[in-house]
């Protein structure tokens, strides 16, 4: 039993760093507040329906068919980078090869890819192998593709073509950054166990987790992959955790501030159709910034599977 605790922990810290900083997913049941006015419960209620999604399940009746990605397109309505597309390519770092064969055909149209990756932008890109990636993160996602019978994306995106360009902290960057704001990997876990068990103690969460330790116990990849993506209808609480008393955090926040200033300098430089491919966590954020600091209009969603559910 013991075991069985410790295994559930790991694996709820694993969605959180599989969605957390790679998926974002739309309203869910919110842990339970003081009751307010009815019109405030109406405002509240359009606020999380303009929320914008970038990761789904796709379902057929009520039977989940595939866990899907967004690519959201905007164009930049003013400015000098007046008619610039952007588009917010989510990703989930585990998924399947047809997932990023496709993203590869796709990265091939943009003038740029900005690409995410903790790492010394003056190292080579990263290669086709499981080492990659920021650790201990990166591990912990690709231990992960083994028990869902999936691929790891460091495994399979192709980060060689010239289009491709780092848009990420480089480790010296983030540990400053970290340390600016005294905060740790620790620190960070406890806010999101915490906000965790917040949804959890809810019924629709008490409900999943049931289901999360039933797939667990089961060692079916596909029970697992359908519990998993379950979960993400209630990460964006755990997501929440993430951030300090001022709503900032290096994970997720100020690595994002990195990639817009990347994005800046590419549309100064001339670019005229640019690719953010970033875990889809980062991408709600990243809506706002184009919306508030760029002029930037959403345009349309496509949407690709990442992993099939039955």
């Amino acid at each position: 039993m013991k075991q069985t605790i410790h295994s559930f922990a790991k694996l709820v810290f694993g969605l959180s760093v599989l969605t957390g900083l790679s998926a974002y997913v739309g309203a869910q049941d919110a842990p339970a507040v003081k009751a307010g006015s009815a019109l405030e419960k109406e405002a509240q209620a359009k606020k999380d329906s303009d929320k914008p999604v970038f990761l789904r399940i796709d379902r057929e009746g009520k039977e989940p068919r595939a866990l899907q990605v967004a690519i959201a397109r905007y164009q930049i309505m003013a400015g000098p980078n007046q008619g610039a597309i952007v588009d917010l390519v989510g990703a989930v770092h585990i998924g399947t090869k047809q997932y990023y064969s496709d993203l590869n055909q796709r990265f091939r149209a943009y003038d740029a890819v900005l690409y995410e990756l903790v790492a010394d932008p003056e190292v080579n890109k990263p290669s086709q192998r499981a080492e990659g990636g920021f650790n201990p993160i990166g591990g912990l996602q690709k231990g992960m593709k083994g028990a869902l019978e999936l691929s790891f994306q460091l495994d399979e995106v192709d980060y060689n073509p010239r289009n491709f360009v780092h848009a990420d902290m480089s480790p010296t960057e983030f540990g400053e950054d970290m340390k600016k704001r005294n905060d740790g990997f620790l620190g960070m876990f406890a806010r999101m166990m915490g906000a965790g068990f917040a949804v959890q103690s809810t019924k629709k969460g008490q409900e999943q987790q049931a289901e999360m330790l039933a797939a667990m116990l089961s060692k079916d990849p596909m029970k697992m992959r359908r519990a998993m993506a379950e979960q993400f209808e209630t990460m964006e609480g755990q997501m929440a955790g993430l951030a300090d008393k001022d709503g900032k955090s290096t994970l997720l926040t100020e690595r994002n501030r990195k990639a817009f200033e990347v994005l800046e300098s590419e549309l100064k430089a001339g670019k005229k159709k640019v690719a953010i491919f970033y875990g889809a966590a980062h991408l709600p954020d990243m809506h706002e910034r184009l919306l508030r600091d760029f002029q930037a209009k959403p345009v349309e969603n496509n949407w690709i599977d990442a992993w099939p559910l039955r």
